[in-house]
């Protein structure tokens, strides 16, 4: 490629980043605006929605993760469907059904919450391993087979799923071939002092999302999932994610480092959280930052097989110290 097309296409890129960029903050103080407190959580779930990813919030009870994906719902004017996981859920009931229309003599497919452009599952981790899989098919070609015909989902189309790491009784952990399919696992946590003392105070009685308008259209992320594949990468920093992901490999702490799809989901996230802070270029910084959100749940560590936060803490720890055991590029 000449050197002129790639001025040609680096210009495109950042007139567009200008064009997109007070939309996306319009869109973020949006959800702001109720999940309060937590800017880097909504830029991280913005970032995974216009990288066409999926997203696993995992907290204690209570910490907003429910709030966070309605908020995200309502701002993008989009269609929007709760599944509340329970042990008796049934794959059937994430997918849809064929009903037998006996005027007609022939099945009619009634399609189920999946369905919708963002799809939260609720305490996913709540229902057995053959409902979890459901999903799988959803999250990774965005569509969904039943009774040999597949159907296609709405585009955009992104799953937010929260689970409670703190409870083992009643719980089915994710297995890693479902794990892989999120792009980011985001931790909620609490907030500030003084920002929980504001929610104590005007959100007792109400629900904040009810009052919430939309702030971007379907068509402005399409737009945006068009145009974010275009954020320059420096050949450097695909070198400086290969060192990392190498790294996570050799490590000896580690059971298995990340996949190659979890490199691809890397550059990725980078590309898409570069394009939300408003960058047609992709930093070193982007890439660390994004390191335990987007491969915290892609290893394993010796004490994989141990439930609960613990782990989730250790694979964090472990990233933290490869990331800066790497050299980064200038």
């Amino acid at each position: 490629m000449s050197s002129s097309v790639v001025k040609t296409i680096a210009d495109d890129v950042q007139g567009w980043v200008v064009e997109d960029h007070t939309k996306i903050e319009e869109l973020c103080a949006n959800i702001g605006a109720v999940f309060r407190g937590k800017s880097a959580v909504v830029e991280h779930m913005v970032a995974a929605l216009i990288a066409r990813g999926h997203v696993l919030v995992e907290d204690v009870p209570g910490t907003g993760k429910t709030t966070l994906a309605r908020a995200l719902a309502v701002s993008l004017d989009g269609t929007f469907r709760r599944i509340q996981f329970t042990s008796d859920l049934l794959p059937s009931d994430v997918l849809g059904v064929s009903i037998y229309r006996e005027s007609k003599g022939d099945f009619e497919f009634r399609k189920g919450p999946i369905f919708a452009s963002i799809v939260l599952a609720d305490e996913v981790n709540r229902t057995p391993p053959r409902t979890q899989s459901s999903l799988l098919q959803a999250m990774s070609e965005s569509q969904v087979t039943v009774d040999s015909t597949t159907y296609d989902l709405p585009d955009p189309f992104m799953v937010i799923a929260t689970q409670n790491p703190k409870e083992f009784h009643g719980a089915y952990p994710l297995p890693e071939s479902q794990l892989d399919r999120f792009l980011l696992r985001l931790d909620v946590g609490y907030p500030e002092l003084d920002v929980e003392r504001e929610i104590v105070q005007e959100y007792g009685y109400s629900d904040p999302v009810e009052s919430m308008t939309s702030a971007a259209g379907m068509d402005d992320v399409r737009r945006w999932q068009s145009r974010v594949p275009h954020v320059r990468v420096d050949p450097t920093l695909v070198d400086y994610i290969m060192a990392i992901v190498i790294a996570t490999r050799n490590n000896t702490h580690l059971e298995m480092g990340v996949s190659t799809r979890g490199a691809i989901a890397l550059h990725k996230a980078a590309q898409a959280m570069s394009y939300v802070q408003g960058r047609a270029y992709v930093t070193p910084d982007d890439v660390a930052s994004l390191v335990i959100p987007v491969c915290s749940h892609r290893v394993w560590t010796r004490s994989h097989y141990d439930a609960g936060s613990a782990r989730r803490d250790e694979a964090a720890a472990i990233l933290n110290e490869i990331v800066e055991s790497v050299p980064v590029p200038r």
